[in-house]
């Protein structure tokens, strides 16, 4: 069974885990859970979690403050106020492309709206057309922002919340 929820602790501690794992032990991975467990805790971000069975298989982070180094004060992306950030946004690959992303978002996008967010935005490296095309369908249809982040060209979208 599929639940789309707020990730707990021990959850968000497992996903990260598997995370830097996956990313062989890299010190930039360990201090990007350390930042992400402390946006968490301290309500800067809210972490979802895919679950299948029990199991944390997928997340997305929802970035509410302008202070976290993911949007770092670009209040286009966020303004900790009616815009917010949508990222790390991923999935175990044996699980791609079953819609669990989609309800994922769904999900988010939902509580984000209750918080009275109005816009979301969020980034997508410009050689990752997949997942461009989903985020465009999505509704992420307003381009917002580029950058050129550590060599990488990443645009950035906006979504209207107020049809979510």
């Amino acid at each position: 069974m599929w639940v789309y929820q707020k990730a707990s602790a021990g959850q968000l501690e497992l996903l990260w885990n598997r995370n830097i794992a996956r990313h062989n032990q890299s010190a930039q991975w360990r201090a990007w859970k350390e930042e992400y467990l402390f946006y968490n805790r301290t309500g800067m971000a809210i972490t979802f979690a895919a679950v299948q069975d029990g199991d944390p298989v997928g997340e997305g982070t929802l970035i509410l403050s302008p202070d976290c180094s993911a949007v770092r004060s670009r209040e286009a992306l966020c303004d900790g106020r009616t815009t917010a950030n949508v990222n790390a946004l991923r999935i175990q690959e044996k699980w791609e492309g079953q819609g669990h992303i989609s309800a994922l978002m769904r999900v988010l996008e939902q509580t984000a709206a209750e918080m009275g967010i109005r816009h979301l935005t969020i980034g997508v490296e410009a050689k990752e057309t997949r997942n461009l095309a989903i985020y465009l369908h999505w509704g992420y249809n307003r381009f917002v922002h580029m950058e050129n982040e550590d060599g990488t060209l990443v645009l950035y979208y906006a979504k209207d919340l107020s049809g979510a």
